[in-house]
């Protein structure tokens, strides 16, 4: 598979669960707090705060993004860009943390070929009930690991929707000296992070207090 049979591959996949296809939005975001649209979500922000009712429920987008808050490491490793193409698919109070990862793992396996035994998973480490959901469509708890907020809570800038998330990785085996030494979130090639499910709840306040979203989102 190519780029484009993985991009079109996506959003026909989500189309087929009911999700309306996004055009992509302008890399310069509309929003104050941000400059550039950083991640697919962004430019849905004001439907995730209630401001602007969304054209519907479910969205799936290829959006074009800017990120340079880790451009430190573009170069160092094979997965940091600057400026690249990021699919999403979005549930504005529909779907949460079930749906979401059951259609990630069925995307993963029946739509890339990806062996569902060589796909490890991350979640915050205070969201146990993530973990429980892995499980029960088959990831053991072995490649379930718990990580920190600096790792898996994902935030759209200083305030602004927030929440726990979930990463996919694909593991490309021993292939180097050293790679059987590695672990997720390092900066070696083995672990492959391909996915990150955000589970939108909370709304990051001035002061860094999290309020609950009227809805929960994906």
């Amino acid at each position: 598979m190519n780029s484009a049979d993985i991009r079109e591959g996506f959003l026909r996949f989500f189309e087929r669960h009911d999700h309306l296809r996004l055009p992509s939005a302008s890399l310069l975001s509309p929003d104050p707090t941000l400059l550039f649209t950083a991640a697919g979500m962004v430019p849905l922000k004001q439907y995730y705060l209630g401001e602007v009712a969304p054209p519907n429920a479910r969205m799936t987008s290829d959006q074009k993004c800017i990120r340079t808050n880790d451009i430190e490491r573009v170069g160092r490793t094979a997965r940091h860009h600057t400026f690249f193409e990021m699919l999403g698919n979005f549930s504005i109070g529909d779907y949460f943390k079930d749906d979401a990862i059951a259609m990630a793992l069925e995307f993963s396996t029946k739509v890339l070929g990806l062996s569902a035994d060589r796909i490890w998973v991350t979640i915050y480490k205070e969201d146990l009930q993530t973990a429980d959901i892995w499980q029960k469509v088959g990831i053991p708890r072995e490649r379930i690991v718990a990580m920190g907020a600096d790792d898996n809570f994902w935030t759209m800038g200083p305030v602004g929707p927030c929440g726990p998330c979930s990463e996919l990785y694909i593991d490309r085996g021993v292939r180097h000296p050293g790679d059987e030494k590695q672990q997720m979130g390092d900066d070696g090639d083995r672990f492959l992070e391909y996915w990150n499910l955000v589970f939108t709840q909370f709304d990051r306040q001035p002061d860094g207090s999290l309020k609950p979203l009227a809805r929960k989102n994906i």
